[in-house]
């Protein structure tokens, strides 16, 4: 079924407008920023947006447009922008875990260190003890006063 040269120019004129709209960010509940939707927004066929058909120029126009808003670091589909959002603060949270894990491992090496050292000390207190014991000779120390020669 042809369609008249005053079809197709309205025809273009809703897809131009639905492209403006979409670009802008004014997406419909459960579509995308994507030809799908720009092809339902526009009442027109979406096959017709393809290689040698009639809106293919009109496709890569899109394309094009998309592309140079998404390099200017915009996004004009909310949810694809909050899946940008969404991945970044998983990034940076999986950067604070890489971060919290190297230090909690730091303070286990510490808390080791530390157990072996008192173990050890304790063992030197114990062995000088039996010492003591052992020898039963403790000296007073009479007479001395600190400072004095």
């Amino acid at each position: 079924m042809r369609i008249t040269a005053e079809q197709r120019r309205q025809n273009e004129d809703r897809i131009r407008a639905a492209m403006d709209r979409l670009l802008r960010g004014e997406i419909p509940a459960g579509g995308r920023c994507d030809v799908q939707t720009l092809a339902a927004e526009a009442q027109v066929a979406r096959a017709a947006f393809y290689s040698g058909r009639p809106y293919e120029h009109l496709r890569n126009e899109f394309e094009r447009r998309l592309a140079a808003i998404r390099e200017s670091g915009a996004i004009p589909d909310p949810r694809d922008a909050q899946i940008a959002r969404l991945k970044e603060s998983i990034a940076k949270l999986k950067e604070r875990l890489a971060v919290s894990e190297a230090k909690e491992t730091e303070h286990d090496s510490f808390r080791e260190l530390a157990l072996s050292r008192l173990a050890a000390q304790h063992d030197e207190i114990e062995r000088l003890r039996e010492l003591l014991d052992v020898s039963g000779a403790i000296l007073p120390l009479v007479g001395r006063v600190p400072g004095q020669k």
